[in-house]
């Protein structure tokens, strides 16, 4: 896929989650590293609704503005990722609404977040590790990213929203939408007697699919 392709792609996605409320206002941000390693982003303040893709923020290898507008204060999150999980070729961040809901409620796991109620999100996600609160563009959160020694793919920022990773674009939308509706299934159960997936089951997906769980 050609940049020109890639940055049209960014921008149609980018519309999508806009159009379906899985992040509003002028937040949430979308990176993608090119073949030369450097890095699409999309820029701070700009609304998933309307990207242009001719406006996104260029950056090179050591994260220096090539072209475009100014990339998303959330840098140090996206390169955390990158430099933490080589395969990584696209990050999402969202702040879609039940993810950040279930981030508000106490969790008996941080390092296993979400709930293991259906196989696409053990396939799509993994595990899923709850980070603190800090504050949006603190390189603190970059940091504790990286302490998770790129063992995940999916992190969830507690006051926040989620952050994933993928081996393209496509996957890291398809996994960070995942996230959210297991979210959204997990607040319509809570309180509820439900049957979550056992470890055995779960053990059977991450064989049959070569997942990463540990």
């Amino acid at each position: 896929m050609s940049e020109t392709q890639i940055r049209e792609q960014i921008c149609l996605l980018a519309k999508s989650l806009f159009d379906r409320g899985l992040t509003g206002g002028a937040s949430g941000n979308i990176s993608v590293r090119l073949d030369d390693g450097s890095l699409l982003v999309t820029p701070t303040g700009n609304s998933f609704g309307a990207l242009d893709p001719a406006n996104l923020s260029h950056l090179d290898k050591g994260g220096r503005l090539l072209s475009g507008l100014a990339p998303t204060k959330e840098m140090p999150l996206h390169a955390a990722f990158y430099e933490s999980r080589m395969r990584t070729k696209a990050v999402v961040h969202l702040h879609s609404t039940h993810s950040v809901a279930l981030s508000l409620l106490p969790v008996e796991d941080v390092d296993n977040f979400l709930p293991p109620l259906t196989a696409y999100s053990i396939m799509r996600c993994g595990k899923v590790s709850l980070l603190p609160y800090f504050r949006p563009g603190d390189p603190a959160a970059g940091t504790a990213l990286r302490g998770l020694a790129g063992k995940r793919t999916s992190v969830m920022l507690a006051n926040h929203g989620p952050i994933v990773a993928g081996a393209d674009l496509e996957a890291a939308i398809y996994a960070v939408e995942e996230l959210e509706e297991t979210a959204k299934l997990a607040l319509m159960m809570r309180g509820m007697q439900h049957k979550a997936l056992t470890d055995t089951q779960i053990a059977d997906l991450v064989q049959h699919f070569s997942l990463e769980w540990d």
